[in-house]
């Protein structure tokens, strides 16, 4: 239920950052109301697969650089994670397209403010949390 409630905000995420930023394209302008939610389902799957299975490989490869760098370089991992969905988006004919990286860099910063916010708001952050905490007890 948790990895369905994340989807569901990465998939709110992106929308909002598709609306905001204008170097990033999410869907089909054309596309009827339900082929664009399902759109943003698709890719929003996509990228919780990628930041599930991926992503914690290159965080461990790159924690010396990103140690150095005092975490910034975790920008730099998660705008390749978005330019990553937008290739495997594009071969299942989804469109999520960037620009440039730079707007993809963007996308990201707004992407993860955005789902913290709405993590912190509906809770689904505390899960994790409070497994931590049942852990170490």
């Amino acid at each position: 239920m948790r990895f369905l409630g994340h989807i569901i905000v990465t998939g709110l995420a992106l929308w909002v950052t598709a609306l905001i930023l204008p170097g990033m394209h999410l869907g089909e302008n054309s596309a009827t109301a339900l082929t664009q939610v399902l759109t943003i389902g698709a890719i929003a799957l996509i990228l919780a697969l990628i930041n599930t299975i991926i992503k914690p490989i290159l965080e461990f490869l790159t924690f010396p650089i990103t140690c150095v760098t005092l975490g910034l370089f975790q920008l730099v991992i998660n705008t390749l994670m978005l330019l990553l969905a937008s290739w495997v988006s594009g071969l299942f004919d989804l469109t999520l397209e960037f620009d440039s990286f730079w707007w993809a860099l963007g996308a990201g910063v707004i992407i993860g403010i955005l789902s913290a916010i709405v993590e912190g708001i509906t809770g689904l952050g505390d899960e994790r949390r409070s497994r931590s905490r049942s852990i170490g007890e």
